[in-house]
């Protein structure tokens, strides 16, 4: 007798066993893949999938109007910075702005700005009045809270070329007003 060329095939004879186990293992992949179904399909254009809305960009600090008073000379934006102040996650911005002098040290204000629902820049608090004669020497937004470095003086009598005081303040807004704390004792120049 001449062997086969095929192997014996004996056995694969399914017995009632194996269609059990074979039912069983598919009702496991059936399951398994009914509970890991993927997400809600959501609707997309051309372009792609639409994106959440972003927050609005900050205001621009040199398209605001400031309650400044520089006569026929023009106000400049010394410094600003961005940041959410009151946690509704839209950036606010917050400018030191002075008016333009040929000479000397014109007193700063600090100013917060939002954007209006015609998404214009809009100045909503002012935290250093420029009336106070100070100077701000920086000027940063941290952890929701405005800080800065104040330049003053001791007496009328020092001349606004040369500040003889600084003080590292903060402020932070507060149910519906920013507060004003000294970061450090005001330190003499």
């Amino acid at each position: 007798m001449q062997p086969s060329a095929v192997p014996d095939l004996a056995h694969t004879h399914a017995r009632p066993v194996h269609w059990l186990a074979t039912a069983t293992a598919m009702a496991a992949v059936v399951a398994a893949a009914g509970l890991l179904q993927p997400g809600p399909a959501t609707a997309t254009t051309a372009a792609g999938p639409q994106a959440a809305p972003a927050a609005a960009p900050a205001p621009d600090a040199a398209a605001a109007d400031y309650p400044l008073d520089c006569g026929r000379a023009p106000s400049t934006v010394a410094r600003q910075a961005r940041g959410d102040l009151d946690g509704d996650g839209n950036p606010e911005t917050v400018a030191v702005v002075h008016c333009e002098a040929g000479s000397g040290t014109p007193p700063s204000g600090i100013y917060v700005l939002t954007r209006g629902k015609d998404a214009t820049a809009r100045v909503v608090a002012t935290l250093l009045d420029p009336a106070r004669r100070n100077n701000v020497a920086d000027l940063a937004v941290r952890d929701g809270a405005v800080v800065a470095t104040v330049l003053g003086y001791s007496s009328p009598d020092v001349p606004s070329c040369c500040p003889d005081q600084r003080e590292r303040v903060e402020w932070r807004w507060k149910g519906s007003a920013f507060v004003r704390t000294a970061r450090t004792d005001p330190i003499a120049l």
